[in-house]
């Protein structure tokens, strides 16, 4: 089960958001999404659980639960939709 990670506090790495979850289930990725240009994070992130039980336990135990002094919105990640991507560079003026 993937989940999307909202509300990420800043300073963490994906390894936090695998060591932190790891704690509910098995983790098979943990990445935390990064501005292309600065690197910085952009407060969110995705997991991907080892099964829909995990991950629905990941969700029950955190979300709304601090981290580094946020509360952490984790739910259930949606699919993209079909044509979504290729960001402003793609759009025909």
């Amino acid at each position: 089960m993937r989940l999307f990670i909202g509300n990420l506090p800043y300073n963490v790495t994906s390894d936090d958001l695998e060591r932190v979850f790891g704690e509910v289930g098995t983790v098979t990725s943990a990445r935390v999404i990064t501005d292309r240009e600065t690197g910085q994070s952009r407060g969110f992130g995705f997991v991907e659980m080892g099964s829909a039980a995990e991950g629905q336990k990941a969700i029950t135990v955190w979300n709304g639960q601090e981290l580094n002094g946020r509360a952490l919105t984790v739910n259930e990640a949606r699919p993209v939709p079909e044509g979504r991507g290729g960001g402003a560079r793609s759009q025909r003026y």
